[in-house]
């Protein structure tokens, strides 16, 4: 399983010129057969960006555009309807975040994807247009979707 960064979906909804458009296209038409992921932060990093230009009626159905259409899998912290899921609140949102960026210098919402993307099993590699912020910092492989595309031919 691949997990996406946020700006590979936000590229795909919000910057139709960006010289990049192609390629990103390219890959996520491939991923979709391969059970591709993004962490609950991003969906909600990508949600908030688009809020500024959707209408509240079409941000609700998220699910159908964004989650269906591009056949993704969630990945939360815990499960978001258990009893005890506010039991390990402060070791993901402060702990664990705050000892990656002490030791390798990272914002905030990187630590929370990232953190949550090495957890979660059968995770092969982490996708992002951003990628020289993140091969240092993290145990997954970390690709462009270009790159993702040229190794997957």
């Amino acid at each position: 399983m691949v997990v996406l960064d946020t700006d590979v979906l936000l590229l795909a909804f919000a910057f139709q010129r960006d010289d990049r458009q192609k390629t990103n296209t390219a890959f996520l038409n491939k991923i979709q057969v391969e059970n591709p992921a993004i962490t609950v932060y991003s969906l909600m990093e990508i949600l908030g960006q688009l809020s500024f230009n959707l209408s509240p009626e079409r941000l609700s159905a998220w699910q159908l555009w964004l989650v269906n259409a591009y056949h993704l899998t969630i990945i939360w912290p815990v499960n978001p309807e258990s009893p005890t899921s506010g039991l390990s609140f402060k070791a993901e949102i402060f702990d664990r975040p705050f000892e990656r960026m002490r030791t390798r210098r990272a914002a905030f919402m990187d630590t929370l994807i990232l953190n949550l993307a090495e957890r979660t099993p059968d995770v092969d590699a982490f996708i992002t247009w951003n990628a020289r912020h993140f091969k240092e910092k993290s145990s997954l492989k970390v690709l462009t979707p270009q790159e993702f595309l040229e190794q997957n031919q």
